[in-house]
């Protein structure tokens, strides 16, 4: 039954992260969903001791990503998702998921980056050239958009890694 609950979360969390960086959004459906796989998950454990670990480290996970959510540092959907992964994950590898899911966050920011850094060098290849004088000579040169982070996809990826890498023994 672990089995399952495994495959249906890496099936739900490739849904996110394809979602995310499609709309910049997590549907509260998804992650309440990861978040009671979750607890089936701890159900299905039957070590009381360590749903209580388990569910203590979701608590303040959560409280932590509402933190930075109320700070404008994470979106809302995020902080609710990196909870339900904790949740799904347990408290045994929580801080490895939480170190998987900085650097998937990192890596994906940084491609973002060199994106936005390049894109001034491709677009002048295949822009025309009267467009471009005429922006210059009008002078209004529109404002890039602030650029986000589908750091659902982060989210995602590092619980898909911890999911795979999960021995079978352990739950």
């Amino acid at each position: 039954m672990q089995t399952a609950v495994r495959f249906a979360a890496i099936g739900m969390l490739v849904i996110i992260a394809y979602g995310d960086v499609r709309t910049r959004r997590i549907p509260n459906v998804l992650a309440a969903a990861i978040a009671m796989l979750g607890l089936v998950r701890i159900i299905l454990a039957g070590d009381s001791i360590a749903a209580g670990y388990t569910l203590v480290a979701g608590t303040a996970i959560f409280a932590t990503a509402f933190l930075l959510f109320w700070c404008g540092a994470l979106g809302g959907g995020d902080a609710k998702l990196i909870a339900a992964m904790a949740l799904l994950v347990g408290y045994q590898d929580v801080l490895g998921f939480l170190f998987l899911m900085s650097l998937c966050g990192g890596a994906l920011a940084l491609a973002i980056l060199a994106r936005e850094k390049l894109g001034p060098l491709t677009s002048c290849f295949s822009r025309p050239t009267s467009i471009r004088v005429a922006t210059r000579i009008l002078g209004s040169v529109a404002e890039p958009a602030r650029s986000t982070v589908p750091y659902g996809v982060a989210i995602a990826a590092a619980g898909i890694i911890i999911l795979v890498l999960e021995t079978p023994s352990v739950r």
